[in-house]
């Protein structure tokens, strides 16, 4: 019902190909290899010692991937001289390279065992190499902390897979982990384009600290930031819809997000900041009423103005609003941020606020249409702002929707 937030750049540094190519023997597909090996059990992500490596290596193989008939034959154990020999990988991966890579791999030789494999053109092979690294990393922060230190001098596709895997890991929740992320974000050395992916690494956090909070912000809002920017201030967003959903208090990533939405002197960070807290949906108090009334009346992007009325329709002063949104309808020369504007009044105050969209119809007649219909489904008894708005004839009915895309 309301504008898409726009396409963000690329902060991720890893990507799937459009067209993969079929890696397995025997015409098997690689997903039923990947399936055979169960990535070594998604429940169990814990690091394995590495004294328990051999011991790995020498547990029984499983079975490999059906023939033609349906037939499942058992791979080869590995030998013993093989155990500290890293699988030879071909133009061809086969079933038993997998087992012995799944088998004997560790923190220890990833990188040089992975390494064929790490820039492969098969996003299901870079998934299983990512999976495999997070269960090693688990969680030990001096594992995590390794990774990240690979992740500095990483070539093309293992950036991302070393940096995705510290993320997805339960080590990225020890202070020292987030901490040497957010100073590698941080760390003018660094290209931005994976100072945004380092910064985006940040947003499983289940809480930002304060002084996290501060460095985002602060970043968030520097003219040369850039992507890396956009990054930091989606980063504080998708925590705080987490703590959000948690019962937690968001008021400092709120406060946070609106300074980014008043202050960055980016337009489309500046717009991540402002339209964010709908994600979140949380009802204002008189201090975020008060911040986006501002944004309402001096943002220059009208997107901005359309994310500001959204946000406004969850204050718990809902007079304000409507008055608010009464005097700016006629004020704002977008016929996008007065559609916002209406719709939203409904959403504000319901049924109540029909005087104000009747007047809102009066002052630009192009709304009468839809007040009409408006007024008809408030009337059959439909209240819900959500059943409301889905039984309008257009729900678009000035194109203003997803028009920054």
């Amino acid at each position: 019902m309301t504008s898409a937030s726009p396409t963000p750049p690329s902060s991720s540094p890893s990507g799937t190909s459009s067209r993969r190519k079929p890696l397995l023997v025997a015409g098997a597909g690689l997903v039923a290899l990947l399936a055979g090996v169960a990535l070594i059990g998604r429940g169990g992500s814990e690091e394995r010692p590495a004294e328990t490596d051999a011991a790995a290596a020498n547990a029984p193989a499983k079975q490999g991937p059906a023939n033609k008939k349906g037939s499942s034959a058992p791979a080869a154990p590995l030998a013993p001289a093989e155990e500290a020999k890293a699988p030879q990988f071909t133009s061809t991966i086969c079933w038993q390279d997998i087992e012995r890579f799944n088998a004997g791999v560790s923190i220890h030789n990833f990188r040089e065992w992975a390494e064929p494999l790490l820039n492969s053109r098969d996003g299901l092979v870079r998934d299983f190499l990512k999976e495999r690294l997070v269960e090693l990393i688990g969680k030990n922060p001096a594992n995590a902390l390794e990774v990240l230190e690979w992740s500095r001098e990483a070539q093309g596709k293992s950036f991302g897979i070393y940096l995705m895997a510290v993320r997805d890991s339960e080590a990225v929740h020890q202070p020292q982990v987030a901490t040497r992320l957010l100073d590698m974000g941080l760390d003018n050395s660094i290209p931005a384009e994976r100072r945004a992916g380092v910064l985006s690494a940040l947003d499983t956090q289940k809480r930002l600290a304060p002084v996290a909070l501060d460095k985002l912000t602060n970043f968030a809002n520097d003219p040369v930031a850039g992507e890396a920017g956009w990054a930091a201030a989606r980063t504080i967003a998708r925590v705080m819809k987490r703590e959000h959903k948690q019962n937690a208090s968001i008021t400092p990533y709120m406060d946070k997000l609106l300074t980014i939405g008043a202050q960055s002197p980016d337009e489309q960070i500046r717009y991540l900041g402002q339209m964010m807290p709908m994600h979140a949906a949380p009802l204002l108090g008189p201090e975020e009423t008060e911040r986006f009334a501002q944004i309402l009346v001096g943002e220059g992007n009208e997107t901005g103005r359309d994310a500001a009325a959204h946000n406004l329709s969850l204050s718990h002063d809902k007079q304000r609003v409507l008055n608010l949104f009464a005097t700016t309808f006629e004020k704002d020369p977008s016929l996008c941020v007065r559609w916002a504007l209406f719709r939203f009044s409904a959403r504000t105050a319901g049924k109540r606020a029909l005087p104000v969209m009747a007047k809102m119809a009066a002052f630009d007649q192009r709304f009468q249409p839809v007040y009409q219909d408006f007024e008809r489904i408030y009337a059959s008894g439909t209240l819900d702002f959500v059943r409301v708005y889905n039984s309008l004839s257009n729900q678009d009915p000035f194109d203003c929707l997803d028009r920054h895309e």
